[in-house]
């Protein structure tokens, strides 16, 4: 029977008890710990009667803990700022870090894109929700074409985003735009992120827009075609919503101007409309946006401790 390495997790909010959830699953993975801040959290109590060893005392508290000798990988699902504190207290365990929050301290990783460039990194950014579905389709136009410029709106449900997203609005711009770029390969990015309030709640929807220069439009489609079928190989409910649309952009079109010095060529503006929806393993599923992450999460890690060949990209 194949070993499952040990996992912790920091924080036992909506995020790191799917993670809980998830990872019960994993044929690779197995929960040693977790750690919150809250003893009263639904998290902590879930984990406590799968018997998992859990503190209160956050991730002091678990590198007290007997069962964190176990742990080969570490998950953080607090924010960006509790991030910070929780990786220097990391650190000198050693132990690999996949980070959920916008915090950025290590490189960014989209499994479907460049998970297999960066296994001997110690720490992992998973980047952001609205950056997990659709920089993978990013950076398929870039396999085919040149992208001048890439812009995503990511919807999701007011009751999906918890006071963590909340806190972090800022960061999810600017560190998806940055994403954008250096894993999705456009020359320039743009993030936006919707709360939408609608009753009952909606699922996680995402809009790609890009200017590209004009390549076939059969290539263009067979590529997003190609990275959707890879990234639901760990999230199954990622979606094409509607077809590819591919529009000429004629010499006046303002638009122009957003591809910069390039935009003097022969452009196409590409739009693709995503869906998301959740395995509903703790949240609901209409919160495919904390369900998309969380997946990922998983995938990542479990390559982190067995790296696979067929890993893509």
């Amino acid at each position: 029977m194949t070993r499952r390495h040990g996992a912790a997790i920091i924080g036992s909010g909506n995020i790191g008890t799917d993670l809980l959830m998830k990872l019960r699953r994993s044929s690779t993975l197995d929960v040693a710990a977790m750690a919150g801040i809250d003893s009263a959290s639904d998290g902590l109590a879930r984990a406590a009667a799968l018997d998992v060893a859990v503190t209160a005392d956050g991730v002091a508290g678990l590198l007290r803990l007997e069962a964190f000798d176990e742990v080969e990988v570490v998950f953080d699902a607090t924010s960006a700022g509790a991030h910070h504190v929780n990786d220097a207290a990391l650190l000198k365990s050693g132990r690999r870090v996949v980070d959920l929050t916008p915090a950025a301290i290590g490189p960014f990783v989209v499994p479907a894109v460049n998970m297999a460039r960066l296994g001997n990194e110690r720490n992992l950014n998973m980047v952001t929700c609205g950056g997990q579905a659709t920089i993978p389709i990013v950076a398929a136009l870039a396999g085919v074409t040149d992208v001048h410029y890439a812009e995503i709106v990511a919807s999701i449900s007011s009751r999906s985003a918890g006071p963590g997203t909340r806190a972090n609005i800022d960061e999810f711009t600017e560190t998806t735009a940055r994403a954008i770029e250096m894993v999705g390969g456009a020359t320039r990015g743009k993030a936006i992120i919707v709360l939408n309030p609608a009753e009952p709640p909606m699922l996680m929807r995402d809009t790609v827009a890009a200017l590209v220069s004009a390549v076939d439009e059969a290539a263009i489609a067979s590529a997003v075609a190609s990275m959707v079928a890879d990234v639901q190989r760990y999230v199954p409910g990622y979606r094409l919503a509607r077809g590819v649309r591919v529009d000429a952009v004629s010499a006046t079109d303002p638009r122009r101007r957003l591809a910069g010095a390039a935009g003097h060529l022969d452009l196409v503006h590409v739009t693709v409309f995503l869906e998301v929806e959740g395995a509903a393993d703790y949240l609901p599923a209409y919160a495919g946006n904390l369900d998309i992450m969380t997946a990922a999460a998983v995938r990542v890690a479990e390559h982190l401790v067995i790296p696979t060949p067929e890993a893509v990209r």
